[in-house]
């Protein structure tokens, strides 16, 4: 189990992709948000989520 806040799920409904503004789904295990759509992977950290660009991991 991590020190880091949890982050809250019920956020998910609020937050869409910076770049596409479609869906993201929750990657507990990397505490990420990814976007399927732009083949990003959104960083979370200490709870909050990081929703840029620059900050993002590309995805396959």
């Amino acid at each position: 189990m991590s020190d880091q806040p949890a982050f809250d799920r019920r956020m998910l409904e609020a937050l869409v992709c910076p770049v596409t503004h479609g869906v993201l789904s929750y990657d507990a295990e990397k505490q990420e948000l990814v976007s399927k759509a732009a083949h990003l992977a959104f960083p979370i950290r200490n709870g909050i989520p990081i929703m840029l660009v620059d900050e993002a991991r590309e995805i396959d």
